[in-house]
């Protein structure tokens, strides 16, 4: 039994006269909101990549190519909602009259969601948002990025690796710019011991925007899932 009667003044002041406790209900409202939102997205496909490209960057037209085959094949695109590449899915799902999400974070510089965006979720919460990235995902498309792009990449192999979800398609998008990773992938976690070849294997690197749809739609032909 705990006694909450002290003369420590750490704890003279009661823990529901805190922040804390309500914090579990802004968490809960974040989630309850999602999952409505969400409810009926069937064939998602979690696009993410820099939020710093100007749009006279290949890479954005890249992006915009691979989101508009998609768009174009029935998938819902869902990014960050935020500028640059994330903009650039979103305006390539809005060029094929696709449904086009974006999952706005709240940050200390404000993230402004971009107009191509047709259904918006703002998030207080990075793990919340991170949830409904990969529950209604049917493929993970990582497209160049930084920090952010990165964490998705490996969070979502990690999870598949370790069956807390079902694997889906893992695709990864510019092989000149994320080389140098996959090469570190394999001389040295791999050749340590540290990951499984079978791991490497979860993910697939491409350059043209028709082999993304290509191996999304590839995979799901073979496990004759998709809805």
């Amino acid at each position: 039994m705990v006694n909450k009667k002290t003369n420590n003044p750490l704890f003279q002041k009661h823990e529901f006269d805190t922040e804390e406790p309500w914090r579990i209900f802004r968490i809960m409202a974040e989630f309850v909101d999602g999952f409505e939102t969400l409810a009926d997205v069937k064939k998602g496909v979690s696009i993410f990549g820099s939020s710093r490209l100007p749009p006279t960057h290949p890479y954005y037209k890249l992006a915009e190519e691979v989101a508009y085959l998609l768009a174009k094949q029935g998938y819902t695109i869902i990014t960050g909602s935020g500028p640059s590449l994330m903009e650039a899915a979103n305006k390539g799902a809005k060029r094929a009259k696709g449904r086009s999400i974006g999952l706005n974070i709240q940050l200390p510089l404000q993230q402004h969601p971009n107009p191509y965006v047709d259904t918006l979720l703002d998030f207080r919460y990075f793990f919340i948002r991170k949830v409904m990235f990969v529950k209604y995902a049917k493929a993970f498309v990582i497209m160049p990025g930084g920090w952010g792009t990165l964490d998705e990449f490996t969070e979502a192999i990690n999870l598949i690796a370790t069956l807390r979800i079902p694997r889906f398609p893992v695709v990864v998008v510019g092989s000149q710019y994320w080389q140098g990773l996959v090469h570190w992938l394999e001389d040295t976690p791999y050749k340590s011991g540290c990951i499984t070849k079978e791991e490497l294997q979860l993910f697939k690197v491409v350059d043209e925007p028709k082999d993304v749809v290509k191996i999304i739609d590839c995979f799901y032909r073979r496990h004759r899932d998709i809805c």
